[in-house]
């Protein structure tokens, strides 16, 4: 292995918090039914995708164009959010950790569905710490397809058996197999069958990578 490709929110930042009070804001609003559970199935698919599955509860259609207003009214409100946000908001174990993988050689790269992936990546002040960004700006299609990180690979300059995913979404998982590429499961992945490596805490990249720490 050569690069690791990591999943934005929920592997380096948080902001799944955010993504729901959004969403319930836009759903409220329409006086559709939204909680936490159906938020979850939203988890690491695009904004359009997760909009199909809030208007499931909708009775009645919607045009494209008003959709389309709908996923900007959620954006907005979301970034509103975001700038609250600050280094802070990432661990020093992640701060660490990405350090020490760039220092062994390793290239780094996010691999995201979101299009605000580079504005996060700024208020939390880890834009400089990544060597490409393939996010929700370059891609057509959401994971499972692994277009994402077949681009992040792409960007790296490597190939895909160089490649390593951490992700905590099975979708991401899956996407990450579909690209060729080994897959690292963090926080709810970490109990996936498809996960090449499972991990509790994001300090265990570096046995991964074979860094020794002591």
């Amino acid at each position: 292995m050569k690069a690791f490709i990591f999943d934005l929110d929920g592997v380096i930042v948080f902001t799944d918090q955010f993504h729901y009070q959004a969403w319930k804001k836009m759903a409220d609003s329409m006086g559709i039914y939204f909680d936490e559970t159906i938020n979850n199935r939203l988890r690491g698919v695009s904004r359009a995708e997760s909009l199909e599955i809030i208007l499931e509860r909708y009775d009645g259609t919607l045009s494209d164009a008003k959709k389309a207003e709908l996923m900007e009214e959620k954006n907005n409100s979301y970034r509103e959010l975001l700038k609250t946000m600050t280094p802070a908001d990432v661990t020093d174990a992640v701060r660490d950790t990405l350090k020490k993988l760039r220092e062994a050689g390793y290239k780094l790269a996010i691999g995201s569905s979101s299009k605000n992936a580079k504005f996060i990546l700024e208020r939390v002040g880890l834009l400089d710490a990544f060597d490409a960004v393939s996010d929700g700006t370059n891609i057509s299609r959401s994971k499972p397809d692994p277009e994402v990180f077949v681009k992040a690979g792409e960007f790296l300059g490597m190939e895909a058996s160089e490649c390593v995913v951490v992700e905590d979404a099975y979708a991401g998982i899956d996407a990450a197999k579909a690209a060729g590429m080994e897959a690292v499961g963090i926080g709810d992945a970490s109990g996936y069958a498809k996960a090449d490596y499972k991990i509790r805490s994001f300090e265990e990249l570096l046995a991964i990578a074979g860094i020794h720490t002591r």
